[in-house]
């Protein structure tokens, strides 16, 4: 048999895009190295933030827009909640890169919104205590959804659509030849006419031209018990948070599902991996780097320790994705390097996997996402490629 298309890694990227392949009625095999979902890489956690204010960028809210249509569009299908709305505060100092560069968003694409300064935060939002100069951007459609379930969804969805999807299959190479894709397995080959490359943290194994600019890097979150007004981190209390401070740029979310408020630092401490080889246990010292956040901006979130957990970030230089087809193979499509602000882009991304593998292009805007990109060219020759 010959498919239409495979897709590699069926995290959260991949289960989008199998979903959006079997919605255009074509064979589609997803392939998957561990669960379905698994705990492996940068798709679970309980919850991902997703923002309509968007400080890395003006150019990602259009794609912002259609995911927060797909994820409802999925969760009606699904039955269940899958993106849980609590509003959002994006902070900093007045003249940081994410208050800038949410009040810019905001002013491009006209986002309803709310200025600010630390004193009315912390009295709107007691479980906030932001310092005397910091500002916070309050947006009112922000949240956060279920990673692991919206997996699931994906997956549910297109297996009911045709789908085929193999979990515990791990992809050991792959090559095109006369305009068909052979993708071999640990338990056999396959076929087809266009395959998309959703490895994340592994993206570079499958593709090593991408090794320079698609860097894995460990990250640990935390949750803890707030003993002290429990009742200010709370799900309709508490809005999920992007934080630039001097210790560095935390994000977190209320109490939901796992007994407690969770925190994490964007490049926690900067430890790059091979994710095969990755030291998953979680240390004291990984705990120290997240309480100086919960100490100093959110002190009555200071309990006891509920949970810890890694997860994988794949940084880009520029930390923007990479959306894009094979410089050398046009049946390939790639989505990799999401940095760790992905997630809440599955839902559009699967979308434009799709749209690249079987149209070759998509409606969507991906020029800033290109692999020919400055900030990527200099690091990877076309060469790498052949």
């Amino acid at each position: 048999m010959i498919y239409d298309v495979i897709v590699i890694g069926v995290g959260g990227m991949g289960s989008a895009a199998v979903y959006h392949l079997a919605r255009r009625n074509v064979s589609v095999l997803g392939l998957e190295q561990f669960d379905i979902p698994h705990e492996m890489g940068s798709s679970h956690g309980v919850s991902r933030i997703i923002r309509l204010a968007y400080s890395e960028g003006s150019h990602y809210v259009p794609l912002l827009w259609r995911a927060y249509e797909l994820w409802r569009e999925l969760q009606d299908r699904a039955g269940e909640p899958l993106l849980i709305i609590t509003g959002g505060i994006d902070a900093g100092a007045k003249d940081s890169e994410t208050v800038t560069g949410v009040l810019e968003s905001c002013a491009t694409h006209r986002l309803q919104h709310e200025v600010l300064d630390h004193r009315s935060l912390n009295e709107r939002f007691p479980g906030y205590h932001l310092a005397e100069d910091m500002v916070g951007v309050f947006q009112p459609e922000s949240g956060f959804l279920l990673p692991e379930r919206c997996i699931v969804a994906h997956v549910e969805a297109a297996q009911k659509l045709g789908a085929e999807v193999h979990g515990r299959e791990r992809v050991v190479r792959w090559e095109v030849a006369n305009g068909i894709v052979s993708v071999a397995t640990e338990k056999r080959t396959y076929r087809a006419k266009r395959l998309v490359v959703t490895a994340g943290p592994w993206a570079a194994s499958l593709l090593p031209a991408l090794e320079p600019v698609a860097v894995p890097q460990r990250q640990v979150l935390l949750w803890t018990q707030p003993l002290r007004h429990p009742e200010h981190f709370a799900l309709g209390a508490f809005p999920i948070f992007n934080l630039e401070a001097p210790e560095g740029r935390f994000y977190g979310f209320p109490v939901y599902s796992v007994p407690g408020f969770k925190i994490g630092k964007y490049f926690h401490r900067r430890q790059r991996i091979d994710p095969d080889q990755m030291d998953r246990d979680c240390h004291p010292e990984d705990e120290r780097v997240l309480r100086k956040g919960i100490r100093k901006y959110f002190p009555d979130a200071d309990g006891p320790t509920m949970a810890m957990k890694t997860c994988i970030f794949t940084n880009t230089p520029d930390t923007h994705f990479i959306l894009d087809r094979h410089p050398a193979h046009r049946e390939v499509a790639i989505a990799a390097g999401f940095s760790g602000h992905g997630f809440k882009f599955c839902s559009v991304v699967g979308e434009i996997m799709a749209q690249l593998a079987l149209d070759g292009t998509t409606p969507h805007d991906i020029l800033p996402y290109a692999l020919d990109r400055p900030s990527l060219r200099s690091r990877v020759s076309h060469k790498a490629w052949l």
